[in-house]
């Protein structure tokens, strides 16, 4: 199926590095073709009546800014307009502790949700967990800090392979993706390239070539590092626009403790990550 509907969040500070990530955000949608959904979302907080002191005529005829919200809108009105793409917007202040469910809810009517991400933000990782887990629609992780770098044509596409369900659900929701790119490349990390790995590998080259898609497969050795940081490097190294993956959690009661993989790709994602759960 293609994407032709995605969700933009907009949350936090209209700092430099979030309003490149809005029009590349937007960059993406127009290269799509798809219509682009904005929803900035404020905290409520409770504020104390103002005393007026007598004769306080600066205060009384200040006139107001434009807060962090409306600056997020307007950063994505105007990267709208210049991509000349369909787009809407909606706004509003809510509990802090509703943001992430209000997001996933809207979330849930389109096809994929593009997600800027500051580095090591408890509160972006808080955002993407509830959108990860409650839209059931993909992740398309914007890194903030890389969005100068950021290009929103995907030719070089790098495939998480790790056999798992989740990874097979995250091929499945990248397939326009995947379709449209120049290459597509297969990556297990593992140390020792057994039997096993190597026929899961092939298979989902098979399968993806049944699609259109003509892909190829590796291994890639951890040497002592962690799997998140060997995908990140490898994707560095072989210039790779964004990263296909599935999301690793394990879950006990109404506690969600994220996998390291996750976690490090999350924290502070190396390109486009397109991850699925």
């Amino acid at each position: 199926m293609p994407i032709k509907d995605v969700f933009l969040p907009l949350v936090g500070q209209p700092r430099g590095p979030a309003v490149v990530a809005i029009e590349k955000c937007v960059a993406v949608a127009a290269d799509l073709g798809a219509r682009i959904t904005a929803l900035a979302l404020e905290e409520e907080i409770f504020e104390r009546p103002r005393v007026m002191l007598p004769y306080d005529r600066d205060s009384e005829h200040a006139g107001p800014e434009a807060g962090d919200m409306q600056r997020l809108l307007n950063a994505f009105t105007s990267a709208a307009s210049r991509a000349n793409i369909r787009a809407q917007s909606r706004s509003g202040k809510v509990p802090a502790d509703q943001i992430g469910a209000i997001l996933a809810e809207h979330a849930r009517f389109s096809d994929l949700t593009l997600v800027p991400v500051k580095p090591h933000d408890s509160r972006t990782e808080g955002i993407v967990e509830a959108l990860l887990f409650g839209s059931g629609r993909p992740l398309l992780l914007c890194p903030e800090h890389l969005a100068d770098e950021l290009r929103p044509e995907f030719e070089n596409v790098m495939i998480a392979w790790d056999h798992s369900a989740r990874a097979a659900r995250a091929v499945a929701d990248a397939l326009p993706i995947l379709r449209a790119a120049t290459s597509v490349r297969v990556v297990t990390v593992a140390d020792d390239k057994t039997e096993p790995v190597v026929q899961s590998g092939t298979a989902l080259v098979d399968h993806l070539r049944e699609h259109g898609v003509d892909a190829s497969f590796e291994t890639t050795k951890c040497g002592g590092s962690s799997i998140g940081k060997v995908l990140g490097s490898w994707a560095n190294s072989h210039g790779i626009d964004a990263i296909v993956m599935g999301a690793y959690h394990h879950s006990r009661l109404n506690e969600i403790v994220w996998g390291g993989v996750t976690k490090t790709v999350i924290g502070q994602p190396p390109c486009w990550v397109m991850i699925s759960h």
